[in-house]
């Protein structure tokens, strides 16, 4: 099974170590009918990595849209899916949000804290992602976007003291296993299982989330 961060769920989907970013991309599609779309790719340049988007400062190599028409290439079908990486087989997989889900994403340090206040509290979390740039986005209901900044100044916080942003319409996520350049591959904090289908709403999450955030600055 592909290692998981400590403290993530026991049950999770089969997923044997070394699936293709292929096979995953056609797996999200199919069984969590999330819409899918490859992104850039990375690229041997005299031995180091590049972006195949050919910008040496590329500010997220590998891991962004490859072309600006990206939203409308995005798919739910693993058989659409199961072509575009068959075309780029080693692609980023990146998920648009707004769709089925929005994220909320929050600095790694704020979000570890987040999650064990969460634990304590006993609510019920959607997949999370832990990112190489240190960056954990938490998977909520679509329509975070809209809700959060008034839910975060009711909360008694200005949204623009807090690193805390929310993802939505326009926007998107890389997905596991997909690499940053030498930095490292995207991994499930809390992987997509039969139990966190449903998502929660993000007014669940955001006090744990902010006050975390108001911790770590």
């Amino acid at each position: 099974m592909e290692e998981t961060i400590a403290g993530a769920e026991a049950t999770q989907i089969p997923k044997q170590r070394g699936e293709s970013l292929l096979e995953t991309a056609v797996r999200y599609a199919e069984e969590r009918h999330w819409d899918v779309f490859p992104g850039t790719w990375l690229e041997p340049v005299d031995g180091v990595q590049r972006c195949s988007c050919g910008d040496g400062a590329c500010a997220a190599p590998g891991a962004h849209p490859a072309r600006p028409d990206w939203a409308t290439q995005a798919t739910g079908s693993a058989t659409v899916a199961r072509r575009m990486w068959q075309k780029q087989p080693t692609a980023s997989i990146l998920l648009p949000t707004g769709r089925t889900f929005d994220a909320i994403s929050v600095p790694e340090t704020a979000g570890f804290l987040a999650l064990a206040r969460m634990e304590r509290m006993e609510l019920t979390l959607g997949p999370v992602t832990l990112t190489p740039d240190r960056r954990m986005q938490f998977f909520v209901l679509p329509g975070a976007s809209a809700k959060v900044p008034d839910l975060v100044r009711k909360l008694g916080w200005s949204l623009g003291a807090l690193d805390l942003v929310t993802l939505g319409e326009g926007m998107y996520v890389a997905a596991p296993p997909t690499r940053f350049g030498s930095r490292g591959a995207v991994q499930w904090a809390c992987r997509p299982t039969a139990a966190n289908r449903w998502l929660p709403d993000a007014e669940e999450l955001i006090s744990p989330l902010a006050y975390a955030c108001g911790r770590d600055r």
